[in-house]
């Protein structure tokens, strides 16, 4: 083993201990702006101090908080104090700030808010300008660069919600010199292509490296653009100027890609519990439609003649048997009283006293003789009997002792 050999551990330790040592990094000022600024879950605030050729990366703990009076953002420009000490584990130096002050905005905010104000005042914000985006796409357009993770994002998250959707790439360049003019290229090409949808982004960064989107030529370009926009450009807190003048923001690249394809997979649960509902419809349709039909039938057949002419029949034929009821209870009745009729008649009839041995006994000029005072001695009789008559001469009258009429004047029986 060499002589003078160490360990990474060792050479970080002693490059730590030798920033420990200078006493002007333990009590250090500087002035920069605020680059990347995040404000973390556990209360500390992570940041980058920068100017124009440098940047330095620094930390503001939870205990240093009550050393800022104001929220801290990105083009913020400030005077921090604190110390700079090498992070031992990763070899890397920073800034731990105990104290910021600020000292006014940086040149690139106050550009991006003059830029939103005035883009603002001419209405490119309005919401009434704002295209709606379509559900269902076939061509999705990308305006943002060939390589990293957004595009990467969007091809992951377009091929598992809707692998049938095309996607055409304008590989633009999304920072440094000439990327505005790239974007706005990038944009008008796929406007050309007539695509669905175009989305427009890149991953997060500091202001410098998102800066390309917070020009006004592509400010004009998304607001010109037939075809629907949906903005994508860094991480949710990041604001751009093309985030306010397009038809959608989407806090990242992914969850543009989301907006944009639509899942077909929820498509064809959609279509299925659609053809489900339209067969229930259909199906409660015809129940309702043959319900009617029959109704309707029912009512024809009760208004129709044939029905009618049988409904009358019915109704004949039953007046027929009520009189004819009618009729046998009158004859059975008349019959009843005909017999009854008969028997008092045949109680008093002639002829029946006649077959019962009686005779019925007229004088020569037919009147009837009731009694012996009607007849004289040598009268001539007619006796009617049950088969004939006999002709008699009267030759004696004799009348009855026990009958309180007399037969006579002197009551005594009277000789011929």
């Amino acid at each position: 083993m060499r002589k003078n050999t160490y360990s990474v551990s060792q050479v970080n330790a002693y490059i730590k201990n030798m920033f420990a040592q200078d006493f002007m990094l333990h009590s250090i000022c500087i002035k920069g702006e605020i680059s990347n600024c995040k404000y973390h879950s556990t209360g500390h605030i992570y940041f980058t101090v920068k100017d124009e050729k440098a940047a330095i990366p620094a930390v503001m703990f939870l205990g240093n908080r009550k050393g800022l009076g104001f929220r801290m953002k990105d083009g913020d420009k400030v005077l921090i104090t604190g110390s700079i000490e090498v992070y031992e584990r990763d070899g890397k130096y920073q800034l731990y700030a105990r104290e910021i002050q600020k000292d006014g905005e940086g040149d690139l905010f106050l550009k991006y808010e003059a830029l939103k104000k005035t883009l603002e005042e001419m209405g490119m914000f309005a919401r009434e300008y704002k295209k709606a985006i379509p559900k269902y796409i076939k061509t999705l357009g990308i305006v943002t660069a060939s390589t990293g993770a957004a595009i990467q994002d969007i091809r992951n998250i377009a091929g598992r919600r809707n692998p049938y959707v095309q996607l055409i790439l304008y590989p633009a360049k999304v920072q440094g010199e000439g990327a505005a003019e790239s974007i706005v290229n990038g944009i008008r090409a796929l406007e050309d292509r007539q695509v669905d949808v175009i989305i427009v982004g890149r991953g997060g960064g500091s202001i410098e490296d998102l800066w390309a989107f917070n020009e006004e030529i592509v400010a004009r370009a998304i607001f010109e653009c037939e075809i629907p926009v949906i903005s994508a450009v860094g991480h949710e807190t990041d604001d751009t100027i093309a985030d306010f003048v397009s038809d959608l923001r989407a806090p990242t690249p992914s969850a543009a890609a989301e907006l944009a394809v639509y899942d077909v997979q929820e498509l064809m649960y959609d279509m299925q519990a659609l053809e489900r509902r339209l067969n229930f419809l259909m199906k409660q349709k015809q129940e309702l439609t043959r319900s009617r039909y029959l109704g309707y039938f029912n009512r024809l057949q009760l208004k129709s003649p044939k029905n009618q002419l049988n409904s009358e029949r019915q109704y004949a034929a039953g007046l027929e048997e009520r009189l004819c009821q009618k009729m046998k209870e009158k004859l059975t009745e008349s019959r009843h009283r005909l017999r009854m009729l008969s028997e008092r008649i045949d109680g008093v009839s002639p002829a029946k006293k006649l077959s019962q041995g009686l005779a019925f006994v007229v004088d020569g000029s037919g009147k009837r003789i009731s009694d012996i005072q009607s007849v004289r001695k040598g009268d001539i009789m007619q006796v009617h009997l049950q088969d004939g008559r006999i002709m008699a001469e009267v030759t004696a009258v004799i009348p009855d002792k026990n009958n309180k009429k007399k037969g006579s004047r002197d009551g005594r029986e009277t000789d011929s």
